[in-house]
């Protein structure tokens, strides 16, 4: 029983032992300690402070030392709770008129005969070095360095994230990787910035020392008197207590003081500090060979004796001196012959092992005239790099997948003021615009039109002018939509990837989707991948269908299912693709519904257009694309039915949308997409999934006696 409770104290201790040391620090404060304890904790505070020197030693980075300013806190009340109880414990002893007293710490006296002998003066001397030199050399500059340290991270830390960013969107790095980096900046300002609190409780703890000494003295002398010993006795006695009691409470505190600097005057190097002091020290051995030759000359110039400690040591530095040059010379042949083995290598047409690998196509990249170069500038700002960002994470929400990095290059080739944007190293749009100028676009509500270089919005097509900075007022009182440079390249990269997201979604993606959802839905997953035997191949392309025709792909669950549903019947991307077309039928029909009345006002197909389309439909036995094989005539037909029909719809200002039988909505999607590529096509079964919650409203009829012959 008594085990088992002891076990349970232990346990607690364990667990809790910041906590209990707290306590036990506070109640040092102002509860009387036997000397046998005080002795114990000044011998524990001073092997603390030399093992915390020790760390800061062997730490690479100052911030990894993290609990570091709370430690100092700690030990810092810790020595000031043995400073106040040896203070207690010298003023309350009873037998002191010899001398020393048998009752007072161990420690103390030891470190007083040490220090002062019988010399009183002789240790206080070295006392009040001590103080002097911990208070305004290492305390100080340790106090110092933690200002200016906490100050330039501070003002920093927004550089430092902007540059992760941009490493993060020309695919330098990941996203761990960029969340990583990111943590240790937020880990290094909350270092710095509780450092720069903390080096006060070290300087706070000097100056309480030298209170507390000078209280020692005094009091000691008030009670000796007290006690009738003579004024001398109780000088020296008091004297000798109060430097050995002041001397073990700085020594811990002069160490962490130099700790504190070591750490605060760090670099940021991953190595130890052995390791930076050995290559700064090593980098060129002929300077030990001419500070060995100066000390031997020094040696023989001065005589008197100082020849025998000189000229040894300076021989010595020639030694380590020739040494050092030595093996400098064997590295810089052995780096000289490894260069002309790989030059060798080069001519023969031997490649090194790096060169072997394939330089793969970035999947996305955009290329710069060097007249945009200031646009991805850091010391410009950098707009269009925030910016890119931001699509990336619009993109993600829009569409349900994250987009690959976006490389951003600049390219000689291209025109000063051109950029091009690549999709697996195809130029899927480019254009050109001018820096320092505004496009101004008339989009019906201009009062004055204004005149300036004519071009095109990139992204839509729109007719614009450009205009300089300083007639951006102007344009925008005329009632002009005013848009920058980084704007206009933001928004045309923005729809060039709604326009080609399925060209971007390829297995990497779609494996990343499925672990996804693999966190929150394993039994999902598992009877997709598992139990129906579906590839990623065949998701994937199930996925590209939809986002074809810009139907998002963040309801991946309902796909899912609906593909786990169906894949027993027919495991043809097209055909699970009109199933999960169907199950997204709400979400579809609002994508094209007036948000006002929840109304698809639609262009209804015939029942013979209808007939027509599947007389021609083909096929393919390999399970690719449905497609409508019309003889010239019948096309000639299709392609004037719709396309009046259209005409009218867009005279009312609506979006042409078709509605037909959900069995041939693939073939007349894949018959008007290379005359018409914005005609929408929807099918019955979509509106019927999406209930009520979205009307219905014919405002045309598509039937063949439109065709004109």
């Amino acid at each position: 029983m008594a085990n088992e409770s002891r076990g349970k104290v232990i346990d607690f201790i364990s667990h809790n032992y910041v906590a209990v040391a707290a306590v036990l620090v506070i109640f040092l404060l102002f509860i009387p300690i036997p000397k046998v304890i005080i002795d114990l904790c000044m011998i524990l505070n001073l092997a603390f402070s030399i093992i915390i020197m020790l760390a800061v030693l062997s730490i690479p980075r100052a911030a990894d030392f993290q609990t570091f300013p709370r430690i100092i806190l700690i030990q810092t009340m810790f020595g000031l709770g043995i400073n106040i109880a040896s203070t207690r414990l010298i003023l309350t002893a009873k037998t002191v008129a010899t001398g020393v007293s048998s009752e007072q710490s161990a420690m103390v006296q030891a470190f007083a005969h040490i220090v002062a002998g019988n010399n009183v003066v002789i240790g206080f001397v070295i006392f009040i070095i001590l103080i002097v030199v911990q208070m305004l050399v290492v305390t100080k500059g340790a106090g110092r360095v933690s200002e200016v340290a906490a100050r330039f991270t501070l003002d920093s830390m927004t550089q430092k994230f902007f540059e992760i960013d941009n490493r993060l969107n020309t695919g330098a790095i990941d996203d761990q990787e960029a969340l990583r980096l990111k943590d240790a900046i937020n880990r290094e300002i909350d270092f710095y910035s509780n450092m720069d609190g903390s080096s006060k409780f070290v300087s706070g703890n000097v100056k309480a020392g030298i209170f507390i000494t000078v209280v020692n003295l005094i009091g000691g002398i008030i009670v000796g008197a007290m006690h009738n010993m003579q004024l001398t006795d109780a000088v020296r006695t008091y004297s000798i207590l109060t430097i050995g009691d002041g001397l073990m409470s700085q020594l811990p505190s002069i160490i962490i003081s130099f700790a504190t600097g070591l750490l605060v005057t760090g670099t940021k190097s991953d190595e130890e500090l052995g390791e930076q002091v050995k290559k700064d020290f090593t980098r060129d051995g002929y300077t030990y060979v001419i500070v060995g030759a100066i000390l031997i000359v020094t040696g023989i110039a001065l005589r008197a004796g100082t020849q025998y400690l000189l000229l040894p040591i300076g021989a010595f530095f020639i030694f380590i001196g020739l040494r050092l040059a030595n093996n400098q010379e064997k590295e810089k042949e052995k780096k000289k012959a490894q260069e002309e083995q790989q030059k060798a290598q080069n001519q023969s047409g031997t490649s090194s092992p790096d060169s072997d690998k394939i330089a793969l196509i970035d999947d996305l990249c955009l290329e710069l005239g060097y007249a945009l170069i200031p646009l991805v500038s850091k010391e410009k700002g950098a707009e269009l790099l925030e910016r890119i960002v931001r699509i990336r994470n619009e993109a993600k929400l829009d569409m349900g997948f994250l987009i690959p990095k976006i490389h951003i290059q600049d390219n000689m080739t291209l025109d000063p003021n051109d950029y091009s944007f690549k999709i697996k190293g195809i130029e899927a749009g480019h254009a050109n615009i001018r820096l320092d100028y505004y496009m101004c676009m008339d989009t019906g509500s201009v009062i004055t039109p204004l005149k300036g270089e004519k071009t095109k919005d990139p992204a839509f097509g729109m007719d614009a002018i450009w205009l300089p900075e300083d007639r951006r007022q102007e344009a925008e009182e005329a009632g002009y939509v005013v848009v920058d440079p980084p704007t206009i390249i933001a928004t045309h990269i923005t729809e060039l990837i709604r326009a080609n997201a399925a060209r971007m979604l390829g297995r990497k993606e779609v494996s990343a989707i499925i672990e996804t959802v693999k966190e929150s839905n394993p039994v999902l997953v598992n009877e997709v991948m598992e139990t129906a035997k579906l590839s990623y191949g065949q998701i994937q392309k199930v996925l590209q269908n939809l986002l074809e025709e810009n139907v998002s792909i963040r309801d991946i669950v309902t796909i899912l299912e609906t593909i786990a549903n169906y894949a027993g019947i027919s495991k043809n991307p097209w055909d699970l693709t009109i199933k999960v077309r169907e199950a997204l039928g709400l979400q579809i029909c609002l994508q094209y519904a007036d948000p006002n009345d929840k109304k698809l006002r639609v262009m209804q197909l015939s029942q013979g257009l209808s007939e027509l389309i599947q007389q021609n439909a083909f096929y393919p036995t390999d399970g690719s694309r449905p497609q409508v094989a019309f003889d010239p005539v019948d096309r000639r037909k299709w392609l004037n039915c719709v396309s009046a029909s259209m005409a009218r719809v867009k005279d009312k200002g609506y979006q042409p949308i078709i509605l037909c039988p959900g069995v041939i909505r693939q073939l007349v999607k894949a018959a008007t997409e290379r005359e018409m590529p914005g005609i929408v096509v929807l099918s019955e079964m979509e509106i019927l999934a999406a209930g009520k919650s979205v009307s219905v409203e014919v405002i045309d009829n598509i039937t063949e006696e439109e065709e004109e012959i």
